[in-house]
This record gives C-alpha cells, structure tokens and sequence, in this order.
C-alpha cells in the first residue's frame, strides 16, 4: 500500500493556515512571486489594510450595487431628516421666543422629521442587510464550489476549511454592510453636521472641533491593534475546529483509550487561545467607541460652558445654543458608526484574506477530451511511471505494467510499496512526476477528468459511508434511475442481504453518521456494492476483503469471478488469499515491479512472494 501519511509541519512553521508542509513546483513559483511582494506581505500580516483586500471586498459586493446603491441612498435621506431635525427645534424656540407663540406649523415639521428618518432608517437598514445575506450565500456557494473541486493533496485541515466557510463569511456580512456603506454615511453625516454646526457659530465650532479632534485621534490608535487580534482570533477558530473534526473523526478510538482528558485539554487550549484574542479585539474596540463618545462629552461640556458666557452677554441666542448642542449630541451616532465600521472593516479584511488563501489552494482541471464510455472493458498501461509527493520521497520510480481487458489483476507488496499511489494517480489525484498512463492507448492526462472518472469505481481502504439511508449510500452520485432489481443484485452479490433483513426500513433505514450502526465488514460489503451498481469498465478495489471474515471474503472472490471478462478489476491486497486466482499478479517493492506472473508462477520462482504465500498458510 502507497503511503497516505503526508504529515507536514505545522502551519505556524510554514505560513499557510490550511496547508502547511513541503511546498509543490507550483507552489514553489507561487512562493516566488509571493517574495516579490514582499512588502505588502508585510502589511497584510500586520493586519493593515491594502489596496488588494479592499479590491477583494468591493468584489464581492460588486454584484449587489445596486442593493447598496439604494440603501445608501435611503440612509443619507434618512440621516438628511435627522440633520434638520435641530433647525426645526430652533424653529420651534423662536416661534415660542416670538410675539406670536407657540404655532402649528413647526411642531408638525419636527415630528415629521423624526417619523420619516426613522422610517427611511429603518428601510435602508433592512435593504442593507438583505444584500449583505445575499454576499455571504454568493461567497458560501463559491468557496464550497471550489472547495469540492480542490485536489486531494490539497485537503489537509478539513475543520480549518470548514471555519472558512461558515464563521469568516459571517464576518464578511458585517464587512459589507455596516463597515462599508455605514461607514460611508457616517462619513457623510460628520461633514454635513459640521457643516451646519458652522452655520450655526463658528466660535463654537472650533471649541467642540479641538476637543473633538484630540480624543479621536487616540481612538484611531487601536485601528491596527484591532486588525491583528480579529486576524488572530479567526485563525484560533479556525484551530479549534480543525481540532475538533481530528476527534470526532477518531471519536471511537477516543473514546476506547480514554482519551477524552487529553482532548478536552487539546480543545481547550485552542478555545482559550480563540477567547484571548476576541477578548483583546473586544478591547480595543471598545477603547475605540469609548474614546469616540468622550469626545463627545467633552466637546459638549466645553461648548455649554462658553456658550452659557456668550447667551449671558447677549452674543449668541439661546435657541441657536440648543441648536448648536443638538447637533453636538448628534455627532454621537456617526462617530460611534463610525468607530465600529473601522473595527468592522478590519474583522472584514480578515476573513477576505482568509477566504483568498482557501481559494487559492490548487483545483482539478476538468477540461480535456470527452469518450463515449463503451460497453468493454477498460485496458490499463502503466509505463515508467515515476512519482513522489513533493517532498524528496520517491514513492514509484519508473513502474511499468499492463492490464488487459477483462483481466483481474493484483497488486501485492509491503506496506509503502505504492500499490495505493497506483490507484490515486489511475483516478488522477494527484499528476505523475513523469511516464504516462494509458487507458486504452489514450493518455489519462488528456482526458477529462469526468470522463475518466465515470469509467472507473474505486472502493477506497476505508471504504466510507455517507450520513443517509442504505438506499442513498448504494446509489451515491449517480444521476439515472436504477431499478430495484439492480440493487438487489448488488446486495447479493455482495453478501448484504442478511443485513437487508434486518433493517426496519429495508434499504431505507438510514445507517448512521459514516454508518456508524454498521460493521467494518458491512461498511466494505456497501462500498463494493456501490461500485458494482455503476457498472464500471475498471474496478479499482484497495485491500476490500480487509475487514471480511472467511464467509464474506469468499463471497467476493465469487463475485469478482462472475463479473470478469465484463469488468477490469484491479485488487490491491495483503491477504494473499483474495488473489490467489487473479489472471495476474504484480509484486511492487519500492516502487518498482519485482516480480509478475500467475499465483503458482510467483510462489514458485520468487522468494519474497513465496514468503508471503508460507507466511498466509496458503499451497501453491
């Protein structure tokens, strides 16, 4: 069996968060380039913003700008309505201060004012966050999309992907939203208040203006320091679920050594680790609005207490001083936006980073030549095939063997001899260091991926099972109706029926997550049933008797022999005893073919599969 440990080092040493370990040519060129911008490599990872993250944000809401076009439009008539609210409050005053008294024409502005901002608000808001829904279900349906399609060599920290996914796209809701178009307004709001607060009185303006200034610009201190804990944090919960899936995917094994202690200390690290660094975000944002709402107070303190002097010596009307303070007070709401839209947008610029690197990961190709999947068997042609994972260790080197049409044909060998690799790279997991692989004389490399991989079933080692009925698991991806009479010829051949006997609902009972109400033999028997029902012209089956008692292994052995010469079936196997009657039999060692004939030929003539063969109690 080729190796399937590709562990790599950490991805604090390496610098991906998801990948980590030895780096492909590919990604070595990547590499280069990435050191050619060296310099806003530095800025992202200090967390400050860039012209590329803020180019990755507007991306994704570029599809919506009409959305926000309209909701930013409803929000500045809305705070337009708030801004005249003060004019209409002093309107009001002087009609009272006046001869002529209260009158009904400016209590009825007021409230139509406050009514018809609220509600112009309330409209923009909702209409805001619609279209932030909408970004995040485009971003979830694309990063699923190209996560389906990235090579297997590419998946190695499923939770770490899965917090990609769902947590930082949240934060991209936020981003889009109030972060960007609040932020905007709020902008506006400031230089339309000021604006009018000028109008109002200048003296005043530049007595709340200093105080308002000076406090501010410590706030905007914690800009950086909030970006580098957000980045933090999301990577932290990017480890804790990455932790957590390891468990659970291991959760008998956990369970069967006590392992549980362990865990929860593993978890709980990476939960504390996850809680710091929102704890410190949490502080620095709100060091931020604290320090924007003391400007306020500030500024309002200053403002009444010269203000009071001047409407006490006749230079400033009382009515303009309530005005001026109104809109003082009013400054509040867009400083505080726009505080938290900063914070906001730097968590935003986090999870765009995040989301770039996951769709940056490599993809499968899945153009190239279509064939018509015909009724014969497949041929397969393995020649000088080299291949090694990328990190200086050769796993074949120059493999070279056929398998005819209709043949059953075995791999055997020690562990880590590549029979394993042999099957990834017929499935083109993973691209050949160099050789070629042929099926049926045409190079697997100029074929699409779906048209080779519709010609083939593989039944992997583990032989997985889905959350679902049996039903479901049995017709797994395939698109045409199946009848019922296929399904039971499937389980029959397959030794299935005594279980289909005692589900409750027959073939629909469902089986459990990764059909943990099964047995390891049933799991093996479903898969080999699920390739069987596709009809395959090449049936790639890795060590399927593994986990079979004596009965069951039989059962298959008759099964492979009734469907050969209809079917090319390749075994991979270490129990000897599955193989004994394939047309052919290849003994790997180090990534090369030792040996190849019949069962008796290889006992026969060479010792290590003599060995094996004596070792398994089995004659010549």
């Amino acid at each position: 069996m080729g190796p399937t440990d590709t562990s790599r080092p950490s991805s604090s040493e390496t610098g991906d968060p998801i990948q980590g370990g030895a780096e492909s040519p590919e990604h070595q060129e990547n590499h280069a380039s990435s050191q050619a911008k060296g310099s806003q490599s530095n800025r992202e990872e200090q967390g400050r913003p860039t012209r590329r993250d803020f180019l990755a944000l507007i991306g994704h809401i570029r599809p919506h700008w009409r959305r926000v076009a309209l909701a930013g439009l409803l929000g500045l008539l809305g705070n337009g309505a708030a801004l005249l609210q003060p004019l209409a409050a002093k309107w009001m005053i002087d009609t009272v201060s006046s001869a002529k008294g209260l009158t009904f024409s400016p209590v009825v502005a007021l409230t139509a004012l406050v009514i018809v901002g609220s509600v112009l608000a309330a409209t923009g808001a909702y209409v805001l966050e619609r279209m932030a829904a909408e970004v995040v279900h485009g971003a979830r349906r694309r990063m699923v999309l190209h996560t389906l399609k990235l090579r297997v060599g590419a998946i190695q920290r499923p939770g770490e992907i899965i917090t990609r996914v769902t947590a930082d796209t949240t934060l991209l809701s936020k981003a889009t939203s109030r972060a960007l178009v609040d932020t905007l307004n709020a902008v506006l709001m400031l230089l339309a208040t000021i604006a009018l607060m000028a109008s109002l009185d200048i003296v005043l303006l530049g007595v709340s203006g200093s105080v308002l200034a000076v406090v501010f610009a410590i706030g905007v201190l914690a800009v950086p320091r909030i970006a580098r804990a957000q980045r933090e944090m999301q990577a932290s919960v990017g480890d804790l679920g990455s932790r957590l899936e390891r468990v659970l995917g291991a959760f008998r094994t956990m369970k069967a050594f006590g392992g549980e202690k362990h865990e929860a200390r593993s978890l709980d690290f990476a939960a504390d680790a996850a809680r710091n660094h929102a704890v410190g975000s949490a502080k620095w944002s709100a060091f931020s609005v604290i320090a924007g709402g003391l400007s306020t107070q500030l500024a309002f303190l200053a403002v009444l207490a010269i203000g009071g002097i001047r409407v006490a010596d006749g230079s400033l009307g009382i009515s303009t001083l309530i005005a001026f303070l109104l809109y003082l007070f009013s400054l509040s709401a867009p400083i505080g936006n726009l505080s938290q839209g900063i914070a906001e947008l730097q968590s935003g610029i986090a999870a765009v980073r995040r989301i770039r690197e996951l769709q940056a990961l490599p993809g499968e190709k899945y153009d190239g030549a279509f064939c018509i999947k015909p009724d014969t068997p497949a041929a397969v042609d393995f020649e000088n095939v080299s291949f090694d994972y990328g990190q200086g260790q050769t796993v074949l080197a120059g493999l070279t063997f056929k398998a005819e049409p209709g043949q059953t044909v075995a791999l055997v060998g020690e562990s880590g001899a590549g029979k394993t690799t042999v099957f990834s790279l017929m499935e083109r997991f993973f691209d050949l260091t160099s050789g070629q692989i042929r099926l049926d004389g045409v190079d697997i490399s100029t074929l699409s991926l779906s048209s080779l991989r519709s010609q083939i079933a593989y039944v992997e080692q583990e032989a997985p099972v889905f959350e679902g009925t049996l039903r479901e698991n049995l017709l797994y991806a395939i698109a045409e109706p199946v009848p019922d009479d296929m399904l039971k010829i499937a389980l029959q051949r397959t030794n299935l029926t005594d279980l289909l006997d005692t589900l409750p609902a027959g073939i629909d009972t469902p089986v459990g997550h990764r059909g943990i109400t099964l047995s390891g033999g049933q799991r093996q028997r479903i898969a080999v049933a699920r390739a069987l029902i596709r009809q395959p012209r090449l049936l790639l089956l890795d060590e399927a008797t593994s986990q079979l008692d004596a009965g069951n292994e039989k059962a298959l052995v008759e099964t492979l022999r009734e469907i050969a010469g209809s079917t090319t079936v390749m075994i991979i196997a270490h129990r000897l005893s599955t193989v004994v009657n394939a047309d052919k039999i290849f003994l790997l060692e180090t990534g090369r073919v030792r040996a190849s004939g019949t069962h008796s030929e290889l006992a026969a003539h060479d010792r290590v599969y003599a060995s094996l063969s004596r070792a398994q109690h089995l004659s010549h």
